[in-house]
């Protein structure tokens, strides 16, 4: 059986493996690995290490930096099939998608790359008579990444590219679920170049991330998961003094207004409501046509597209997704189905029992679509998190508005439509975070920034862009002056203007 174990120091830790997780093939259901879960005593070793490794990193200029970021890129590229293959292999998501994780988290790497401009100070000349004001960015020191399962090489990039480029020490929690590409990353960055101790991985459960949001010597922890775990996070981290930036969970919304092109909203629903099995904080599970008449003629295109659907192993080329990644996992997404449809919910295509010829004990779950949801059901307020589409009708654009405005979640929605003025009127007015318009999976490109609002994000701080160098540097202001000798006798004991 391989085993999993901490990467610290440069290599593999050697501590206690006395507990452990298993890892599962999601495409049969069979055990493949285990993974050490530590604790204190792992973490510790960690800090150690970081402790001992940053100072001199910080001081590295951030040329050097950048040069060990491109060095890495390089390397991750030319091991893209298989980090992909490895990915999957533990998540169950498709190989082309594999590499679509991989490659948005590439996409920070590349904005981490241009850190000597996004780290620079401000500067102002002649703030007063002989006095100049100037401001720098300096690193945290050590931050901590406790990232999920869903995206296991593009959070921890998200997260660690702008944390070492900016001069710090990163240690990532990986989810258990599915930690080999993350330590994996973490061999390739020592390979480019960073010194050990810079990037380093932890494996464990509830005790190791509370070891780390208690560690007085962690500055920063940035953590995507569940909004209830994002809170509890959030809460004992700034308990603890840390900043803290937490995602959490999601229930995206795609507004159809009458005169969008249906052949393409169908499209753009395929990948985001099914791509990735449905596991993805960005995903769209609820669809919302505006007028029956649109309702009618958008679910009559649906079905049929999603019947076609192919639901495949993840190295199957054809397979429009694969497994999800447990069988609690998939045993929670056929509850909710049930539970829509006890609450009134028309299942028209019902994906619960979905067995694949060959492979009838791995975590498939059949795509779905519920018509006749409304705003008042539980299937409706949470997160299924798996290939579900409900469709939630309105009978106005207003109706349409307030929905995703009113909801728990804040994390993504779209807008499909030609009328630029409705466009514009939607994204001024929608209560969510990140808006698309006619796209369907608005995830903002490297050099924005990544967050959400309501419960779906906690702290004040969103991910990567200057956000994240915010994040994960200082601000240290300094006010100079240089005398010329003489002493003009003006009074020292009042407060310096610069009048």
């Amino acid at each position: 059986m391989r085993i999993i174990d901490h990467f610290i120091a440069g290599g593999t830790a050697g501590l206690d493996q006395a507990r452990r997780s298993a890892i599962y093939d999601p495409n049969t259901g069979a055990v493949q690995a285990e993974v050490v879960l530590g604790g204190a005593a792992a973490l510790e070793r960690a800090v150690a290490a970081a402790e001992a490794a940053q100072p001199a990193w910080a001081a590295t200029n951030p040329q050097r930096r950048a040069r060990v970021l491109f060095r890495f890129k390089e390397l991750v590229e030319a091991h893209m099939t298989e980090l992909a293959h490895l990915l999957s292999s533990e998540h169950g998501k498709v190989i082309a998608d594999s590499r679509g994780d991989i490659q948005r988290g590439l996409e920070v790497v590349e904005f981490a790359c241009g850190i000597p401009h996004a780290q620079k100070g401000e500067y102002t000349d002649g703030a007063g008579p002989g006095i100049d004001v100037y401001s720098m960015r300096q690193p945290v020191g050590i931050g901590a990444g406790i990232t999920p399962f869903n995206f296991p090489a593009m959070i921890p990039l998200w997260m660690g590219a702008v944390a070492v480029a900016t001069g710090n020490a990163f240690i990532c929690k990986p989810s258990e679920r599915d930690p080999s590409v993350p330590l994996r990353l973490a061999e390739l960055f020592l390979e480019a170049g960073l010194p050990a101790g810079i990037f380093q991985v932890v494996h464990g459960d509830k005790e190791m991330v509370d070891a780390i949001l208690d560690h007085p010597a962690i500055g920063a922890v940035s953590f995507v998961g569940s909004s209830d775990i994002a809170n509890y996070v959030y809460q004992r981290g700034a308990a603890a003094g840390k900043r803290v930036q937490a995602m959490g969970g999601a229930k995206n919304h795609g507004i159809v207004l009458p005169d969008a092109d249906l052949d393409q909203v169908v499209n753009d629903l395929l990948g985001a409501a099914f791509g990735s099995a449905g596991e993805r904080c960005m995903a769209l599970p609820v669809v919302v046509p505006v007028g029956d008449e649109t309702a009618e003629r958008l679910k009559a295109k649906l079905i049929p597209a999603i019947e076609a659907l192919k639901v495949g192993i993840s190295t199957d080329p054809e397979a429009h997704y694969g497994p999800v990644v447990t069988a609690q996992a998939k045993a929670k997404i056929e509850a909710w189905i049930a539970r829509a449809a006890e609450e009134g919910a028309e299942l028209v295509i019902d994906g619960r029992g979905f067995a694949l010829q060959g492979y009838e004990q791995g975590f498939f779950v059949g795509p779905t679509l519920i018509d006749h949801v409304t705003d008042t059901m539980d299937s409706y307020h949470n997160e299924i998190f798996g290939p579900v589409l409900q469709i939630v009708r309105a009978k106005t654009f207003d109706e349409a508005v307030a929905l995703p405005s009113k909801h728990q979640y804040g994390n993504g929605v779209a807008l499909f439509t030609r009328n630029g003025h409705a466009a514009r009127e939607f994204a001024r007015r929608v209560n969510v975070g990140m808006v698309g318009i006619n796209v369907p999976i608005p995830v903002p490109v490297a050099y924005h920034s990544f967050g959400g609002w309501k419960r779906s994000a906690f702290g004040d701080t969103n991910q990567h862009g200057m956000e994240g160098v915010k994040f994960w540097t200082k601000v240290k202001t300094i006010t100079q002056r240089w005398p010329d000798g003489s002493v003009d006798g003006g009074n020292a004991f009042v407060i310096p203007t610069m009048g």
